[in-house]
């Protein structure tokens, strides 16, 4: 396609000369009170609050990339109030959790605001809120309703008709809109991480990149972590792989890797700029089970991604993965369709990702080793600000104590396990084809997709 042809691919948010020189990779045997194996947001949330705790605590961060170069740095910049995929899959879930649950989500999104401004983190963190639009007449009632449930749960949200919502951002495709106001903020993913790893280095954690940890073990009053060219014997440790194989096989059955896309677009010439409007920069998103998330960054270009994720036979995972024709043909086509007056817009950049998708869709945590190693996994792409969530009460869990969050319902419960494959590349695939098939029969779901959510798996809208 024409508006492809010269895309990048490589994610945007990565392709900057500001992103840091990678730190030096682990070299022999070291110690720590507390090894951190992963260096995205969960990662680094962790190794901060680990040392806002207790300053003197001999915390260090093994990365086998670069921190932010997977999820952290691939993402739409969605940072969201929401711990449970959404209030209506909350309520669905956890009902007796769920006032408490939306109280701790606003306070970890007010303080990852706090924390980006305390550290001057430059990652144009914007609290501009989120319009959920409805495309197909179906959706109206649909968003009207999850619109009642958010204001019961004390959400500030305005119901716009398709006049209102044009004004605010103009899509021929929009019939009706919900404007959370502060449930969403939006920042630059690899900023962020690029931030968090500044001030953990500033506070003193010890971050090795380029080092991929390869073997976990125990050692009595500690655990060893194995590296190809050295280890780590720590007391406690908190592994935060995301979509990646776990350490722990236990976990291989809870999650499995999703391929997400998305477009960048080059920066918006004026008069384009005022043929949408868009001027307080809200996140937009879908309603369907395939749908679109987007948002227009600093210097005008639009990200445009979601719709069709791809899960491959096994739960493969490849650098080769993350380009696929075939997706950005369609978020290209589809962008036109959202936007007519932009048509002729081109892409710089084209990417994907692997997403760390569980059957509850929201991320679930839990302890081995005795207690020693903490874990969480399962964002299903609803990680940006659930992270900084999920680090606290990973370090709650390795505490030993019981805290507010230990005891909560979706701290203490696991999701339903994917099935063992090959049945897990079956069903996954049946699920896919069902969901399309409810968003073209009005949301309807077919006998498969209402089975699967009886067995307690998938999204409850």
């Amino acid at each position: 396609m024409r508006t492809l042809r010269d895309a990048a691919p490589i994610p945007y948010w990565l392709d900057r000369p500001e992103r840091p020189d990678p730190l030096p990779p682990l070299s022999g045997v070291r110690t720590a009170d507390l090894a951190i194996v992963g260096g995205g947001y969960a990662g680094l949330w962790a190794a901060l609050l680990a040392k806002q705790d207790d300053p003197a605590r001999d915390v260090v961060v093994l990365e086998a990339g670069t921190c932010g170069w997977a999820a952290s740095g691939r993402n739409g910049g969605f940072c969201a109030t929401s711990l449970t995929g959404g209030l209506a899959n909350g309520r669905a879930r956890f009902p007796d959790d769920l006032v408490t649950l939306e109280r701790l989500g606003t306070e970890n999104l007010d303080a990852i605001e706090a924390t980006v401004a305390r550290h001057g983190i430059d990652c144009d963190f914007v609290r501009s809120g989120e319009l959920k639009v409805a495309t197909e007449a179906y959706q109206v009632t649909q968003l009207a309703e999850s619109a009642v449930l958010a204001m019961a749960y004390g959400r500030t949200v305005r119901l716009l008709d398709s006049a209102a919502v044009r004004a605010e951002l103009d899509s021929p495709t929009y019939l009706y809109a919900a404007w959370d106001r502060r449930g969403t903020a939006l920042v630059d993913p690899a900023r962020l991480a690029w931030g968090l790893r500044r001030v953990c280095l500033e506070q003193g954690v010890r971050i090795h990149e380029h080092t991929r940890v390869t073997g976990l073990s125990d050692e009595g009053a500690a655990v060893r972590l194995t590296t190809p060219h050295g280890a780590v014997r720590a007391g406690r440790a908190i592994l935060a792989t995301n979509a990646f194989p776990p350490l722990l096989r236990r976990l291989r059955h809870f999650v499995a890797p999703v391929y997400d896309y998305a477009l960048m677009t080059e920066p918006l010439t004026a008069p384009q700029l005022a043929s949408i409007g868009w001027r307080r920069r809200q996140g937009v998103s879908g309603l369907g089970n395939r749908f679109h998330y987007y948002r227009i960054t600093r210097d005008h270009r639009i990200l445009f991604g979601g719709y069709d994720p791809i899960f491959h036979a096994g739960g493969r995972t490849a650098p080769v993965l993350a380009q696929r024709r075939a997706s950005f043909e369609t978020l290209a086509r589809r962008f036109a369709v959202t936007f007519p007056q932009l048509a002729d817009v081109r892409f710089s950049h084209r990417w994907g990702g692997a997403v760390d998708t569980c059957t509850r869709f929201f991320a679930f945590h839990g302890t081995a080793y005795g207690g020693k190693v903490a874990y969480a996994a399962g964002f299903t792409g609803l990680g940006v600000s659930a992270t900084r969530f999920a680090a606290r009460v990973s370090l709650d869990l390795l505490s030993g104590r019981r805290t507010e969050l230990t005891e909560l319902a979706t701290v203490r419960r696991k999701p339903v396990p994917f099935p063992p494959e090959p049945a897990r590349t079956l069903a996954i695939t049946l699920t896919r084809r069902s969901l399309a098939r409810a968003d073209d029969h009005e949301g309807r779901p077919d006998l498969w997709l209402r089975t699967v959510r009886r067995l307690g798996m998938g999204i409850r809208r």
